[in-house]
């Protein structure tokens, strides 16, 4: 997998959560180590020991894993004649009590975890070294019991320190005056008491130590150097035996170094596998339906790190559509679509389960790659546009039928015309090499190719005109709205400001509109030569009904090599209203200045007959003739009222028609 897509897709920032799960710095390689893999065997294993290791986690039970602190140097040593100390020794023999632990909680955890619990099967306790340890090392120190020969040695070093200590405490009386205070200690290992430095010259003996101020010496007097000397003998003799019997503890433990190397690959296993459990733990992870192709489905789908802050997402891709053009709003969540999309596959394939509901489906992916943000540079020299294509040249190399590309703002950081069409041949590309695409965009020239081409689709995020406010929540099938002007109003852009920019975008007409304001035609190639759909090579044909183009609203054609003619707009006829981008129903029909008035859901507006193209004759909606279209215009009160007057005078009753809305 590509480590740059990686990174802004934040999947290190996963294994940072992972990593933090786990006890023993074993685990924690392992979790360094993780990479998403393409084969899915693999992937399915790795899911299969994530989903067993959450599920006995749920039962509350606490695993035995162990920290295995030390055991790495250990081992690392193993057959080079190192003779181990007690603390290491007794390091081994907690860990192997802490194996045996672990095999016993597998062994009767077959029911819930059959895979994961068949692992413990081959590792090693070996309980005869364990008893051994335990035998001659306690709390850190040889016991008298790991060899006659050392218990006999320190039941004389005992003696010998008892005699030492008594024949000092007949001197404290004799040197009484010198002292600083009544008292016997050790220094260094030797048996001394505290002498006044003024008064050393009366205490004849060896100074080994002397107080933090200097004012006392600590001396070992004369009287007391051959017991010292007897006791030294002793010490001696005790530190060979305990070189002998260390040094046959650690033979003992060479002749086990197999067992241990694989116990510990087994121990970190563990130590992985349940960290990934716990992770999943966290935000109620499941594993996904994993599919033979290339395709996504994330239902109820939740960013890992956004936490309880995450809005769901649901989203397909690689059915019925490979490439999905997402629009809406800036701060409207396409990003972080984009993202949870590539996170998610990314997590899929390296054992992690996802933060979704059931119906959740993934494919394998040969590579995912994304360009999110705008990858300036000043060390590179990049800007966002030279960083766009750099980005897009390495997906260009690498993209094919099992690659999943996400792109972030397509056409952006250049003139707006020209980034179009190079997004667009893109895209034309991907689709051609079966590659799926996930991808953002605030222009309509791209939304109007992904709604005209097969294999393609918009999606939008959703937007609340009235608070404002994004609602995170993605619909496939429509293009959504940048509501830039709304945006600047909520941010506090001057009123002014705005109102100049709305007029500005409702007197900017395309050139195509201009020539014939009548129709609406999706974005293609500038010639017939260039075709839109390279798979049929034909740009798409329009139909011979009256009032319906396939590729747009339009009004209805004459026969070939006949001149266009637009009839006037009759009341009922459903219009497409260029400026809003949407459909309404003729109230009233046009003016002498051309004006007619549409009504649009509930509201009743104006405009000029050349911002209207006829969508759907009223013959055709509403066939035989006859149709109330008070139905469609009043209100059902309205309606109730009017029935009313017709049978019968009803004082104080009228009817009140709001003024029609002005664009």
């Amino acid at each position: 997998m590509n480590h740059k897509t990686m990174t802004t897709l934040e999947f290190h920032k996963i294994k940072a959560m992972l990593a933090a799960y786990t006890v023993s710095e074993a685990g924690r390689t392992l979790v360094d180590r993780l990479e998403p893999s393409r084969h899915a065997k693999q992937v399915a294993a790795w899911l299969k020991e994530t989903e067993e290791a959450a599920a006995l986690l749920a039962t509350g039970a606490s695993v035995p894993l162990s920290a295995m602190e030390g055991i790495g140097p250990f081992l690392a040593l193993l057959g080079k004649g190192k003779i181990y100390t007690e603390h290491e020794l007794g390091q081994l023999a907690v860990w192997l009590t802490s194996v045996a632990q672990m095999k016993r909680y597998m062994d009767g955890k077959r029911m819930t975890a059959p895979t994961i619990s068949g692992y413990a099967d081959s590792m090693q306790d070996c309980p005869e070294l364990v008893r051994e340890l335990d035998r001659c090392i306690r709390h850190g120190r040889l016991t008298d019991q790991a060899s006659p020969e050392l218990g006999d040695i320190r039941r004389h070093i005992a003696a010998a320190e008892d005699r030492i200590e008594r024949r000092l405490n007949q001197l404290l009386g004799k040197y009484k005056s010198a002292l600083q205070e009544q008292l016997v200690s050790r220094r260094n290992g030797r048996f001394v008491i505290p002498v006044k430095r003024e008064l050393r010259r009366q205490v004849p003996g060896t100074v080994w130590d002397e107080s933090a101020s200097g004012q006392t010496l600590f001396v070992e007097p004369a009287d007391v150097a051959d017991l010292q000397g007897e006791l030294q003998l002793w010490q001696g003799e005790e530190e060979r035996e305990r070189t002998r019997i260390l040094s046959e503890l650690s033979d003992l433990a060479e002749t086990h170094a197999a067992a241990f190397r694989w116990n510990m690959e087994a121990m970190a296993s563990f130590d992985f596998i349940f960290a990934r459990g716990k992770l999943a733990r966290t935000y109620d992870g499941i594993a996904p339906a994993l599919v033979d192709r290339p395709f996504v489905r994330l239902v109820g789908a939740r960013h890992p790190l956004l936490g309880e802050k995450a809005v769901p997402l649901t989203v397909e891709l690689g059915e019925a559509w490979r490439q999905l053009i997402i629009t809406g709003p800036n701060t409207g969540g396409k990003t972080v679509a984009l993202k949870t999309v590539g996170l998610f596959a990314l997590m899929n394939q390296a054992g992690l389960l996802l933060p979704a509901e059931r119906g959740t489906e993934m494919g394998l992916f040969e590579h995912v790659l994304a360009d999110v943000g705008d990858g300036q540079s000043i060390e590179q020299s990049l800007s966002t546009f030279s960083a766009h294509m750099d980005a897009l040249s390495d997906m260009l190399r690498a993209a094919n039928g099992r690659s999943l590309l996400l792109l972030d703002e397509l056409a952006a950081g250049t003139d707006p015309g020209e980034g179009i069409a190079l997004s667009i041949a893109v895209l034309e590309e991907l689709l051609q090499r079966g590659s799926l695409v996930a991808a953002t965009t605030h222009f309509n020239e791209i939304k109007r190719f992904a709604s005209h081409v097969p294999g393609c689709t918009n999606a939008r995020m959703t937007f609340d005109p009235e608070t404002l406010r994004p609602l995170y929540r993605l619909e496939i099938g429509e293009a959504g709205d940048s509501f830039a002007f709304a945006i600047a109003r909520r941010f506090g852009l001057p009123e002014a400001v705005v109102k100049r920019a709305e007029k500005r975008a409702k007197s900017a007409v395309r050139p195509r509109e201009e020539a014939d304001a009548g129709e609406a035609v999706p974005y293609g190639a500038p010639s017939d030569s260039q075709p839109f759909d390279q798979a049929s090579a034909k740009r798409p044909k329009r139909s011979k009904k009256a009032g319906r183009d396939s590729v747009g609203p339009t009004d209805p054609e004459t026969t070939a090599g006949e001149p266009k003619v637009k009839r006037p707009l009759e009341v009922g006829d459903s219009v497409w209203i260029h400026p809003l981008r949407r459909t309404g129903i003729v109230y009233r029909t046009a003016d002498e200045r051309g004006d007619v008035v549409v009504q649009v859901q509930k509201a009743k507006m104006t405009f000029n007959r050349k911002r209207l193209s006829l969508y759907i004759a009223h013959t055709e909606l509403y066939p035989g003739g006859g149709y109330d279209l008070d139905i469609v215009f009043e209100s059902k009160e309205n309606r109730k009222k009017r029935n009313l007057m017709r049978r019968k005078y009803v004082p104080g009753l009228s009817i009140e028609s709001p003024a029609d809305d002005k664009e």
